[in-house]
C-alpha cells in the first residue's frame, strides 16, 4: 500500500498528479493521472491530450487512493523507476 512516507519509493503510474510549482509557468497547474514515466518525465493523461511533464524542474502534489495528498520535489523522483527503491532520501524533501 502507498503511504507518505514510502509515495517516492514506490510505482507512481496510475497516480494523480497535479505540478503545483515548476520553472517553467506552463507547466503549473497540469494534472490528470499518470500513464508513463521516464528517469526524467512524467506522462500526465489530462482532459486535453497527454502531456510530458519534466520531474526536476517541478513539484508535483499526488493523490493516494486513501485521498491523503502528498507534496513531493520532482528532483526526488528523478531516476528510473526500478532503481528508485534503493534510493536514500531525506525526510524534508516530501511533506504532507
Amino acid at each position: 500500500m502507498i503511504t507518505p512516507e514510502n509515495l517516492v519509493r514506490h510505482e507512481l503510474i496510475g497516480l494523480l498528479v497535479e505540478v503545483v510549482e515548476g520553472r517553467n509557468p506552463a507547466s503549473v497547474g497540469i494534472s490528470g493521472r499518470v500513464v508513463d514515466e521516464t528517469r526524467n518525465t512524467f506522462l500526465i493523461e489530462t482532459r486535453s491530450g497527454d502531456k510530458r511533464v519534466p520531474k526536476s524542474s517541478n513539484r508535483f502534489l499526488f493523490t493516494l487512493s486513501q485521498g491523503l495528498k502528498v507534496k513531493a520535489e520532482g528532483s526526488v523522483l528523478v531516476s528510473q523507476p526500478e532503481n528508485r527503491i534503493n534510493k536514500k532520501i531525506r525526510r524534508s524533501r516530501w511533506k504532507l
